[in-house]
């Protein structure tokens, strides 16, 4: 039942409802309201000496005052305290920590002096852009502070410059650069305007609710007559009316005029029962409290409050009364209709632009010569996508499968989010993937770019479809089981000014820097400026946006090194840790990734992070509030290419394992922080070659090396997969199609290959044929199972006791599994020793060998299970003499106890 502590009347008011809660904070502080969780943060970072013995006291000391109160007063607080934590000491860097976190304390207060709080300013998108009002508009808002003139053209206004439009020192434009404009809805020939703003274009779920033909005022009156009860509504009326009766008694209508006049005045209980006397009993009784500044004090008799309290407010009516978009039709036509195109003008110093609005949500890019616009996305309520599922719960081991959509069919065009949810997320979800990262989804400049030089940062691409058919894709996703990434490209945009942001106002420094920090130095792209309130606005709320609008469960920040150094990344690193605070550090792109973690982990609690970097920053994945960036997980970029140059430059006998391992597991310290992969799509992208192509491209069917030829390419194919999967990190990564050994690079349609699109496809009818494709699809699926049974990436750190480069064997325990890979090319072993440490029966549950993988077969049924042997091998007290065959590895679990 809803109550009321006052008595009302039943009455409507245009409003304007705001959709998120906009608590107080105060500067410097990030709150929000948040669902009730817990979280772990398990830290990751970068030292001088990555095997430096940590100092048990140093970190005791750390442990008891980590609830300390910083320098600026802040509780849990220390700018550089996982330098401690790690026993890192270096006083240069610790200083820049401090220094850091003081730009980014001013950063916030910059920040909460425009916003409200962080969640306000993380929510651009409700205000910016094209957005429906309910008073019969719809209201366009758009930061462009170089421009002295801003107006909406399309094709619903005839692309005319002057009929939606705003200027400077009018009403629409403030002194922060936002311009403002309404574009009316327009009443049909014949029709009285709306008084009570009730039918709302899109606003009720039910669109035909409220069709009726009943008036607004029938119902009010309605309303009000079964709430109130004859005569109890009087003094809601008129409110004044005891006070002016009261007056007029005591003073006569020519009474006083000023407060010296007045003569004495009876108390307020004489008053009271005097005019009670005349008039009869009242529920509200006009007494006052004796007090000089009280003149009335309206009592509000119990019992007729109870009465009112236990009364239900009419709020059926206003259902019956929003009328919904028939009636809205009927009366109304939109200002600007669902699907017209559109562009934003400008006039500016240096003469008139048209750009495509930088909030827009639907853009149609460049085409046949064709400029780009903007496309207004408002479906009527009968045909947007409506949620039926909700994301899955955060795994323990992420087993992620990379892809990009507009190439993820076998005909050589661009894919569709349809066919992608319709023919491939039913294949990612059998070959046991529990998410997917897409990559390419975000509006950009030309197909051939994959996706990296972003144009519209709101805007899901046209060339695969709707808004509405991307939110499928994600909901069906979800229902699958698989959580759903984005590579989100915030470390530099599409330079060309046409189509993107560079110049958007006419100025150079509107979202980028100027001169030659505002350019990338390889890749001819923007970069943005991170210190700019207004850029943080904007780059913050797009995160928020992809989180709120399409239920995305987390980003890869792609190559943020780029951003984090003058010098885009491209320098040597030694690992001093004077490099990651040097004059080349970029301090407000360092602030802007913290703020970015803080406020998508405070908003959305189980959204998942990842940062790209090939410089290892130090504490890339540490608590913001112990000096790190706060990311989730980070990507070791030097694995895929360690394989590539091995496969690709090194003969297989002179592959070394201490350098394998030693890639593979990079530092110990923030291993479970890590996501590793063999091969992403950089190894089939940009004129690169698939692992599958360099072990399979050249092999000649008809000569007389070739059964050894694909046995080699399927064997070594296995191992680097398995070694890498269950070596490193919770995380794993696989690119579309490499599961299976794609025989074909992507090479995306260009000037250079007459636009050929046929290898910007994928093979999946190799799945359907007997050979090695399918065996190492049976493979692939089989190591996804074995972490999904036996939860191997979600376990501690691996014992890898035995790496021998003379004999090419590495072997290592996790939890209660045993792993030995031979990459020997030739040796096979009958008998070779691994030390483990319990004493028992192993069983091999996986053998890379096996023919269903596409191998030999070699090992015979009773050699699958092994018992130990009381002799210590490794330094461990037990050890299993094992047969291994060249080129192959076996996954053994230990299964029962034995007693000596």
């Amino acid at each position: 039942m809803i109550t009321l502590s006052i008595p009302h009347r039943f009455c409507f008011t245009p409003t304007t409802v705001t959709s998120f809660p906009h608590p107080h904070t105060k500067p410097g502080t990030v709150t929000f309201q948040r669902r009730k969780t817990t979280t772990t943060t398990t830290a990751c970072a970068a030292s001088e000496n990555p095997h430096q013995p940590q100092n048990p006291n140093q970190k005791k000391k750390k442990e008891s005052t980590s609830e300390d109160t910083s320098e600026d007063g802040e509780k849990g607080i220390d700018p550089a305290g996982f330098l401690a934590k790690r026993g890192i000491s270096h006083k240069a860097f610790a200083l820049f920590l401090l220094g850091r976190f003081m730009s980014y304390k001013d950063m916030k207060d910059e920040i909460l002096k425009r916003h409200e709080n962080f969640m306000v300013m993380a929510s651009g998108f409700e205000l910016l852009g094209m957005h429906r009002h309910p008073e019969h508009r719809v209201d366009y808002m758009e930061w462009a502070p170089g421009a002295r003139y801003c107006a909406i053209i399309g094709d619903f206004n005839e692309w005319s410059p002057t009929e939606n439009c705003a200027k400077e020192h009018f009403f629409g434009h403030d002194d922060y650069g936002y311009w403002f404009i309404i574009l009316q809805d327009k009443l049909r020939e014949g029709e009285e305007p709306d008084k009570y703003y009730f039918q709302m274009y899109n606003y009720v779920d039910d669109y035909d609710k409220g069709d009726s033909g009943v008036t607004a005022e029938e119902l009010i009156k309605k309303a009000n007559e079964e709430y109130w009860q004859p005569g109890e509504d009087r003094f809601v009326n008129n409110r004044f009316e005891g006070p002016v009766k009261l007056y007029e008694q005591i003073f006569g209508p020519n009474g006083p005029q000023t407060m010296e006049d007045l003569p004495d005045i009876p108390d307020a209980e004489t008053r009271y029962k005097a005019w009670a006397a005349e008039h009869g009993p009242s529920p509200t009784a006009v007494i006052d409290s004796g007090k000089e500044y009280d003149i009335f004090n309206v009592i509000v008799d119990p019992g007729w409050h109870e009465k009112i309290r236990a009364l239900k407010p009419p709020v059926m009516y206003w259902f019956e009364t929003r009328k919904g978009r028939k009636a809205w039709l009927k009366k109304y036509s939109p200002g600007i209709p669902h699907g017209s195109k559109y562009r934003v003008y400008f006039n500016t110093p240096n003469g008139p632009l048209e750009r495509v609005p930088a909030w827009a949500t639907y853009v149609q890019p460049e085409a046949e010569g064709r400029q780009a616009y903007a496309i207004h996305w408002e479906p009527p309520p009968e045909h947007a996508y409506k949620w039926r599922n909700t994301s899955p719960k955060v795994p323990k081991s992420l087993r992620v499968y990379e892809a990009h959509v507009g190439i993820s069919g076998s005909e050589p065009k661009v894919s569709s989010f349809n066919d992608f949810t319709d023919k491939i997320l039913p294949y990612i979800k059998e070959a046991g993937y529990n998410a997917i990262q897409l990559i390419g989804v975000v509006e950009h400049k030309d197909y051939f770019t994959v996706g990296y030089r972003v144009t519209n940062f709101f805007a899901v691409s046209s060339r695969y479809g709707t808004p509405e058919d991307f939110k499928r894709l994600v909901d069906e996703a979800h229902g699958l089981g698989l959580l759903v990434f984005l590579e989100i490209v915030h470390s530099y945009a599409a330079a060309d000014e046409m189509v993107g942001l560079s110049m958007f106002d006419g100025s150079n420094d509107c979202f980028f820097r100027s001169g030659k920090r505002g350019q990338h130095k390889f890749w001819g792209t923007r970069m943005f400026k991170y210190g700019d309130p207004d850029v943080l606005h904007f780059l913050l709320s797009n995160l928020n946006w992809w989180i709120v609008e399409y239920q995305i469960d987390g980003f890869q920040f792609h190559s943020v090194s780029s951003m984090m150094y003058t010098h885009n990344g491209f320098a040597s690193f030694t690992g001093d840790l004077e490099e990651y605070c040097n004059q080349y550090v970029d301090k407000d792109a360092l602030a802007y990734l913290i703020l970015a973690n803080e406020i998508l982990h405070g908003l959305h609690p189980n959204i998942i992070t990842i940062a790209e970097d090939a410089t290892f920053y130090p504490g890339l994945c540490e608590p913001t509030s112990q000096g790190g960036l706060g990311f989730d997980y980070y990507v070791n970029l030097s694995v895929s290419d360690m394989w590539s140059t091995f496969l690709e430059s090194v003969p297989d006998h002179e592959w070394n394992m201490t350098k394998i391992v030693s890639t593979l597991i990079s530092n110990t310290e923030y291993a479970d922080k890590m996501l590793m992969y063999a091969e992403n799509h950089n190894q089939s992208i940009s004129g690169r070659r698939s692992f599958a192509e360099i072990l399979f491209g050249e092999i000649d069917e008809n000569s007389h090396h070739y059964k050894e030829s694909l046995l080699r390419g399927a064997s070594l194919h296995k191992m680097i997969r398995l070694i890498t999967f269950t070596i490193g990190g919770r995380a794993y990564l696989n690119f579309m199609g490499n599961e299976f050994g794609h025989p074909k690079r992507v090479e995306f349609p260009t000037s250079s290959n007459n636009n050929s699109y046929m290898l910007a496809t994928r093979q999946w009818d190799l799945l359907a044929k007997d050979g090695v494709h399918r065996d190492l699809f049976s493979f692939d699926k089989d190591m996804m199972k074995l972490d999904e049974n036996e939860r191997v990436l979600s376990r501690g750190f691996p014992n890898i006791h035995h790496v021998k480069d003379s004999s090419m064997v590495i072997s290592y325990i996790r939890g209660p599994l045993l792993f030995i890979f031979n990459f020997h090319p030739k040796d096979s072993y009958d008998s070779y020793s691994v030390g483990v440490e319990e004493a028992g029966e192993y069983q091999i549950i996986v053998n890379t060998d096996e023919i269903k993988y596409g191998g030999q077969g070699s090992l015979k049924e009773d050699q699958y299970f092994q018992k130990t042997i009381s002799r210590r091998v490794d330094g461990l007290r037990n050890c299993l003499e094992v047969s291994l065959p060249s080129r192959t590895a076996q996954v053994a679990n230990f299964i029962a106890v034995t007693f000596y």
